[in-house]
């Protein structure tokens, strides 16, 4: 999911080719203090770099300094403003230019074709999870530091993220286990209680980054566990399945344990878009011993969903929806069919691919605190002791997308010139709600790749990827 991962998360990761720190003031200690004046647009900091003798670098953050980007303005027709990130040290570094009306040199370079005509489908949007672990990086952070994280994320100073995942009670990454109800075989659910992390920390989270945020934030829960007196092991560590079969006791209740949270969220004024019906049901069995899980299979759990947790969801006042897949794409379309294989499905579940939610918005330097220590890495990665947090180049990358592509916009036609199996760009065209036009192109390989893009409303740019990077273009058609 990373496109530069740092790799070692206590080292993060730097390049001899980066940008000097001349651009943005004078290096000292293995990261440059900024200087003004700052040559960037009104609004805009650069990136304050941290290398660590790898193979690129990261951008550090702390109460009193993060780089910034400057609000989104559509540039005038017949112009274009483009955003590049780079293994070199670029991070969605702000250019722009006119289209031609011709090709100085056509023929001889890749091109991409624009056809609005041809629409795919909306997207949803980009985002990021809001775990126990996140929320605990977050708030170890001084209280600066902290809206300098949220802004980074969530503000137009930031990437402008509109989706944020949230587990219902523990994951592993939590520093406990732990369910809203265990009190065995209270099947009214009358102990269901919310636990401190939900109420001390991510629900007060949650409402900063809304406050912060000019788009909408569409959120969507997930569980790990259900309470261990439903499961088969009978205990929320470890591995299980829900006991009994769709339709019985165990069933109707862990359905009506979906409803007990978002009624107990609404109560903190907070809502949810949609709900997941179990993380990872398959790919969890492949995790470390004591991790939190609910095994399901494409029947299983398309037969909860049309005999408990649809109609649960549908006696309730939420208008959220289900997402029934919550694992590894290679279960696609196996998944999708058996889930299409009976009618009422088709009438209770969101299955269109719209938008893509990143795991953890912020991990330590070990890659947690995870109770069952699978470690992983995360776009930000936090430093409490020092009271500064590493923005690393896959945070950019996301950003290329979440930044430029809201809500409501829609994939169209692109055309590549490229006749090979294998082309050397990849790419991807938007149209957004506003009639501005977002192109996405990235380049893997080790070499710069000369490329023109043609938007027959408008006309051609000549332009080039450079070796290992990503970049996004936004321009109107009038």
């Amino acid at each position: 999911m990373a496109a530069e991962s740092v790799g070692d998360l206590a080292s993060p990761s730097s390049s001899p080719a980066a940008r000097s720190c001349a651009m943005v003031g004078s290096k000292t200690g293995g990261s440059c203090q900024l200087s003004p004046p700052c040559p960037c647009p009104p609004g805009a900091r650069p990136c304050s770099p941290k290398y660590f003798g790898r193979d690129s670098m990261v951008c550090v953050c702390n109460a009193t300094y993060c780089d910034t980007l400057d609000p989104l303005v559509l540039p005038a027709p017949g112009t274009y403003v483009k955003y590049e990130s780079s293994k070199a040290g670029k991070r969605l570094e702000r250019s722009q230019g006119s289209f031609q009306r011709s090709l100085h040199t056509p023929g001889t370079r890749l091109l991409l074709t624009l056809n609005v005509s041809v629409l795919y489908q909306h997207l949803k949007g980009f985002g990021g999870s809001l775990s126990d672990a996140a929320a605990m990086n977050i708030l170890g952070l001084s209280q600066q530091a902290q809206d300098n994280l949220l802004h980074s994320y969530f503000s137009e100073s930031g990437i402008e993220y509109n989706l944020i995942r949230i587990p219902m009670a523990c994951s592993d990454f939590s520093v406990r286990p732990y369910s809203y109800d265990d009190v065995p075989h209270d099947y009214e659910l009358t102990h269901f209680r919310l636990a401190e992390e939900d109420v001390k920390m991510k629900i007060p989270l949650l409402h900063r980054a809304s406050a912060m945020s000019r788009r909408p934030l569409s959120l969507f829960a997930s569980p790990w566990t259900s309470p261990g007196w439903m499961k088969s092991n009978g205990d929320v560590r470890g591995k299980g399945t829900l006991k009994g079969q769709a339709g019985d006791k165990y069933h109707k209740t862990w359905a009506n344990y979906f409803i007990k949270f978002l009624d107990e969220y609404a109560k903190h004024n907070v809502t949810f878009w949609a709900v997941t019906v179990q993380n990872e049901p398959l790919a969890a069995l492949l995790t470390p011993p004591q991790f939190p899980t609910i095994a399901f299979t494409a029947a299983k759990q398309r037969d909860f969903v049309v005999q408990d947790l649809g109609p649960a969801l549908a006696r309730s006042p939420h208008r959220t929806r289900i997402i029934i897949l919550d694992d590894q794409r290679i279960h696609l379309p196996h998944w999708a069919k058996v889930v299409k294989t009976s009618s009422p499905p088709a009438q209770v579940l969101n299955h269109f691919v719209a938008g893509w939610t990143d795991w953890n918005l912020a991990l330590d330097l070990e890659g947690g605190p995870n109770w069952v220590k699978n470690y992983v890495d995360s776009p930000v990665i936090v430093d409490s002791s020092k009271d500064i947090f590493y923005k690393q180049p896959m945070f950019y990358h996301l950003g290329h997308f979440s930044k430029f592509i809201p809500e409501g916009s829609r994939r169209v036609g692109l055309h590549s010139s490229c006749r090979r199996l294998i082309c050397q760009l990849e790419h991807v065209a938007v149209l957004r709600p506003d009639g501005a036009l977002v192109l996405v192109v990235l380049n893997r390989l080790g070499w710069d790749v000369p490329f023109a893009i043609q938007d027959p409303a408008v006309g051609f740019i000549e332009t080039v990827a450079p070796a290992s990077s990503i970049q996004t273009y936004l321009w109107r058609q009038q």
